[in-house]
This record gives structure tokens, C-alpha cells and sequence, in this order.
């Protein structure tokens, strides 16, 4: 492993001109970052991995091997991508068609995880420390907080930002096992208080 000014980068691995990594981010084996990608601080890119062209990666984002984080994909602080999971970001791709210009975002947000060999079809946002189980197809937008499996996905409950599984009272109220903290459901939607 070599130091690459603030950052790490083991000898197999290539990074393109024109990239922005941040300090105390990791690089492992046989990983390629493409020019104009941005990698924030902390940032952990396991075996095998390639960010493509003007991915956007926030803080201490952990990157499991054998994943493709292609253009369009912006993943904010905290995010889980694991092992082997997916993005994709063309809805209908064709050998013979160039559609570089036709790139769909997909925004996965703080605190999100993905799980191992799960698909993300492009233009779906994944909510807020929302946790997508593995193998999972997310073919709709993602609830922040919402806990997602199966093909396609489905919503079979909500979790907390420490992933725990989130049970309500008759007050709507479920409080995390680990930090203690209190979530607040109103409507469908999920809050810390």
C-alpha cells in the first residue's frame, strides 16, 4: 500500500486524473477510480471496485468488493454498499445505442445500507438509513428508515439509524435496542425525535 498524498491506495489499484479523494480514504486491490469522481473523507473502497466518471461519494462511505458505482449514482455520509451489490443507470439499455447522455440519478441517502447482490434499478431514491436486504430488486423509491426486501422489493417493516428492527406502540412510538433513542410514526413516515 502506497500513500497517495492524504489518502490510500494499494499498488493494483488505479485512480484516473481529474479525481478528488478525501482524507483517510482507502483504496483496495485491483479498484479503479475514473476521472471527475469525488470520494469524501473516510471513505473505505473494498477489492475489485469501479466508480465511475462524476460519482459522487459523501463522508466514511464503506464500499464492499465487486461493486460498479456507475455515473449517476451520488451516495451521501455514512452510506453501506455491499458486497456485490448493483446500481444500474440506463432504464432501457441497448448494445447498438449510445445513451451516455441519458444517465438517470440515483440518490442513496445518509445512513443508507445495501445489502450483498442487491439491485438498485436507477431513479429510485433510497431514503435515509433505510437497509435493503440482500438480494433484494428495488424497482420504487425507498422510505427513509424503511427496512426492503425481495424481487421485486417490498417494505416489510422499519429499522433505526443503528439498523435495528423498529416495533410501535399503540402511541406510535418504538424505541432503538442499542442507543435508546425514540422513532415517532405519523402518517407513514418515520422520525428520531
Amino acid at each position: 500500500m502506497e500513500n497517495k498524498n492524504s489518502y490510500f491506495s494499494h499498488d493494483t489499484a488505479i485512480i484516473d486524473a481529474d479525481c478528488v479523494i478525501g482524507d483517510g480514504s482507502k483504496i483496495w486491490h485491483f479498484s479503479h477510480v475514473m476521472s471527475n469522481a469525488v470520494i469524501g473523507n473516510s471513505c473505505n473502497i473494498g477489492q475489485n471496485v469501479v466508480v465511475s466518471p462524476k460519482v459522487v461519494l459523501g463522508n466514511n462511505v464503506k464500499v464492499q468488493n465487486n461493486v460498479s458505482i456507475y455515473t449517476g449514482v451520488i451516495c451521501e455520509d455514512d452510506v453501506f454498499l455491499g458486497p456485490s451489490m448493483v446500481f444500474t443507470n440506463i432504464i432501457n439499455p441497448r448494445s447498438a445505442v449510445i445513451r451516455r447522455d441519458s444517465y438517470v440519478e440515483t440518490n442513496v441517502r445518509k445512513g443508507a445500507s445495501i445489502g450483498a447482490n442487491a439491485t438498485i434499478i436507477c431513479g429510485n431514491e433510497i431514503g435515509a438509513y433505510a437497509l435493503i436486504g440482500a438480494g433484494a430488486v428495488v424497482t420504487k423509491p425507498v422510505k427513509p428508515y424503511a427496512l426492503v426486501v425481495g424481487n421485486p422489493s417490498k417494505q416489510i417493516g422499519w429499522v433505526s439509524e443503528y439498523g435495528h428492527r423498529l416495533h410501535f406502540d399503540e402511541f406510535n412510538r418504538a424505541v432503538c435496542p442499542e442507543t435508546k433513542d425514540v422513532y415517532v410514526i405519523n402518517n407513514n413516515v418515520v422520525t428520531k425525535q
